[in-house]
C-alpha cells in the first residue's frame, strides 16, 4: 500500500492546521537605533527601511509598531559625542524615561556596550591597543543600573567580556533592582555579518577587529561554554547573535539549556534580503518568512529582527 503524507499538505487550511512552527507577533524584538535631536528620522544607506531616531520619533514609531501588536523593542543610542558619560546618562537613558512615560505595556531592552560610546569602538576599555577585560566589567554594570534606573525591562549585555554577567546582576541586586532581567548575547560571533549595523551606530572599531573577545565562527562546543558560564552568572535569558548561518547553534542551546534562547536576525542578514528583493530576485515575504521559521523551527523562543514591522503586518498569529 502506498503511504500517502500528501494528504496532510492537501490545502492551506489542512497544512495550516498541522503547521508544526508558526512565528508569532509575541515572538519578535524590534530594534531602534536612538539619537540626540528632535523630530529626525534619518534612513540608513545600507539598510533600507530602518532609521535613526530622535526620541519623539522614535515613539511615533512605537506606537505603530504597537498598533501591530509588537510589545517588545530593543534600543541602541547612537551619541553626539563619544564618552562613557554619553553611556551613562546620555540618549538611552533619556529615551528610556520618556518612552516609559508615554507608552504603557510594552518591554524596553537596552543594549549594554561601549563600542558606539569611545573613540576606539571596542566593546570594553582599551590601554596600549589591548581591550581589557576586568577593568570593563564595572563600566558595564554601571551603564546596565543606569539603564535600569531609567525604566530597562530588561539588560542585554553584547560585549562578550568575560564575567560580565555576574558583574552586572550583582550590580542590580545590590541597588535593589532584582526583577530587572538580563538578555546576555552568550553566544556572539566574530561576524562579517554585522557591518551594515557598525554603519548604523556609528560603532566600527578604529583599531584591528573584535575577534580577541568575539566568538570564532568556527566553533561549536565553545558555545555551550559560553551559554553556560552566563546562566551560572545569573543570565534569564541566552542570545545567539548571527542567526542564520548559526541555527545549530540556537538548536543546541534549546536542547541542552531550560531557559528561553533569543536569536538575532542581523543587519547582513537583513540587508541581503532587501538588496535581493529590489533586484528582483526574490519574493521578500515568502524569504522574510522562511528565514524566521527557520529560526523558530531551530529553537528560538525569541526573535530579534529588523524585519519585525513588516512580519506583524503580514500573520496572523499572535
Amino acid at each position: 500500500m502506498i503511504k500517502r503524507p500528501r494528504r496532510l499538505r492537501k490545502n492551506e487550511i489542512i497544512r495550516s492546521l498541522v503547521r508544526e512552527y508558526k512565528v508569532c507577533v509575541d515572538d519578535l524584538v524590534y530594534p531602534l537605533f536612538i539619537k540626540d535631536g528632535y523630530k529626525l528620522k534619518e534612513e540608513i544607506d545600507s539598510m533600507p527601511g530602518v532609521f535613526r531616531y530622535s526620541i519623539d520619533t522614535a515613539i511615533e514609531e512605537i506606537k505603530e509598531a504597537r498598533s501591530y501588536g509588537i510589545k517588545s523593542f530593543i534600543l541602541f543610542g547612537v551619541p553626539e559625542e563619544k564618552s562613557l558619560e554619553c553611556a551613562l546618562s546620555g540618549i538611552i537613558p533619556k529615551a528610556l524615561r520618556q518612552i516609559k512615560r508615554e507608552i504603557e505595556d510594552i518591554v524596553l531592552i537596552a543594549d549594554v556596550c561601549m563600542c558606539g560610546y569611545t573613540k576606539e569602538g571596542h566593546c570594553g576599555l582599551v590601554k596600549d591597543g589591548v581591550i581589557l577585560n576586568d577593568e570593563s566589567l564595572t563600566v558595564l554594570a554601571d551603564i546596565a543600573l543606569s539603564y535600569a534606573k531609567a525604566g530597562a525591562d530588561i539588560v542585554a549585555p553584547s560585549d562578550m567580556m568575560d564575567g560580565r554577567v555576574y558583574e552586572i546582576r550583582k550590580k542590580l541586586d545590590e541597588h535593589k533592582f532584582t526583577d530587572t532581567l538580563i538578555m546576555s548575547y552568550s553566544v556572539k560571533y566574530a561576524s562579517s555579518f554585522y557591518g551594515p549595523f557598525r554603519d548604523a551606530a556609528h560603532s566600527a572599531p578604529a583599531f584591528g577587529d573584535r575577534k580577541t573577545y568575539q566568538m570564532d565562527y568556527a566553533n561549536k562546543r565553545e558555545a555551550l561554554k559560553e551559554i553556560e558560564l552566563d546562566i551560572e552568572e545569573g543570565a534569564d535569558i541566552v542570545m545567539v547573535k548571527p542567526a542564520l548561518s548559526y541555527l545549530d547553534i540556537i538548536h543546541l542551546a534549546k536542547e541542552k539549556f531550560n531557559l528561553p534562547v533569543a536569536a538575532y536576525n542581523v543587519s547582513g542578514e537583513y540587508s541581503m534580503v532587501k538588496a535581493a528583493s529590489k533586484m528582483g530576485w526574490i519574493n521578500e515575504k515568502d524569504i522574510v518568512m522562511e528565514i524566521l521559521t527557520s529560526m523558530k523551527r531551530a529553537g528560538a523562543d525569541i526573535i530579534i529582527t529588523y524585519h519585525a514591522k513588516d512580519v506583524a503586518k503580514w500573520i496572523t498569529c499572535q
